[in-house]
């Protein structure tokens, strides 16, 4: 199923203020309803002309000079509609928190053109058509359960996609791993594509950097429930980085395949959230707690 592409037409003249700037950052300042990182690949395509002529990101700019973008945004405009239960947090006319079940794929794909959370967000918010992925910042795998953060307004998206890449949104999770955790600690270990498999991460040597620390909550004969905490936020990040530091995740199906019979899913619940609200500039925090199949999980642990 193809996306539609809205089309972007902008023009701006560099004020004296921002003289010397690269042309991405100025940009960047002059349009900050878009990111720096998606303005400077526009750069990159040629969508950018300074004065009629292709420049490139570092280039400065001078003032006076005439910016003009005409590039293009995909959309989800024929992503279908679904009425969907949402499991809602928080809104306000910029975000939106909500808490995901399990067994809910985020976008529509091959296999899975309906029933995602995409159908479901379209259909209550007919607006987010016009943002990218419908407004979604992050992602949480199918089975993953927890906290998500979805922009309503262009503005309030590049904000939160900027402060994710800053590092500056904090998420918490909890799960249930093979093994007795001697302590906490941190696993900084660059993240890739698998070689073999397109769907998998691995650790690679020139993989992007990825950082995930952990602390104990509680052992059990066999396995440890842990408090993780994202540094970074690569795909698979925590399930990757638990495998390879020996102690996969519980019913995880393609990392370790352990306890797939104690567990159906793996025992990964992103449980709180706290970011730096892009409009207001509040500091908001969530916390929702485990699902009941998690707790009843720690039950059986504690029996054992």
């Amino acid at each position: 199923m193809d996306n539609i592409h809205e089309k972007i037409n902008l023009q701006a003249i560099v004020p004296e203020a921002l003289v010397g700037k690269r042309l991405d950052q100025a940009l960047a300042q002059l349009f900050p309803d878009y990111s720096r990182s998606r303005i400077k690949g526009w750069i990159e395509q040629g969508c950018v002309e300074v004065n009629g002529e292709l420049k490139r990101p570092r280039d400065k700019v001078i003032e006076g000079e005439t910016l003009v973008i005409k590039a293009e945004i995909e959309t989800v405009s024929n992503w279908g509609a679904e009425e969907i239960a949402l499991n809602i947090v928080y809104e306000d006319e910029h975000l939106l928190i909500i808490n995901k079940p399990t067994d809910f794929v985020i976008h529509p794909a091959a296999g899975n053109w309906k029933g995602t959370l995409v159908n479901a967000l379209l259909y209550k918010y007919p607006n987010l058509n016009q943002l990218p992925r419908a407004g979604i910042v992050h992602r949480l795998d199918k089975d993953t359960t927890g906290l998500m953060v979805i922009a309503k307004t262009m503005t309030a998206h590049t904000a939160l996609v900027n402060a994710l890449q800053q590092r500056k949104i904090k998420r918490i999770y909890e799960a249930v791993v093979k093994g007795v955790v001697v302590s906490g600690g941190t696993i900084d270990a660059p993240l890739g594509r698998h070689t073999k498999d397109r769907k998998k991460r691995a650790v690679t040597t020139n993989g992007k950097p990825a950082i995930t620390h952990y602390r104990i909550i509680e052992k059990f004969k066999g396995h440890t429930h842990l408090r993780i905490q994202l540094e970074t936020g690569r795909t698979h990040q925590i399930r990757v980085h638990m495998t390879y530091h020996y102690h996969p995740i519980v019913g995880d199906k393609m990392y370790g395949r352990y306890g797939l019979n104690l567990f159906p899913r793996q025992a990964l619940h992103a449980k709180e959230l706290a970011l730096i609200h892009p409009i207001t500039k509040e500091e908001l925090r969530f916390e929702v707690p485990l699902p009941i199949d998690m707790l009843q999980l720690l039950q059986r642990l504690r029996a054992i």
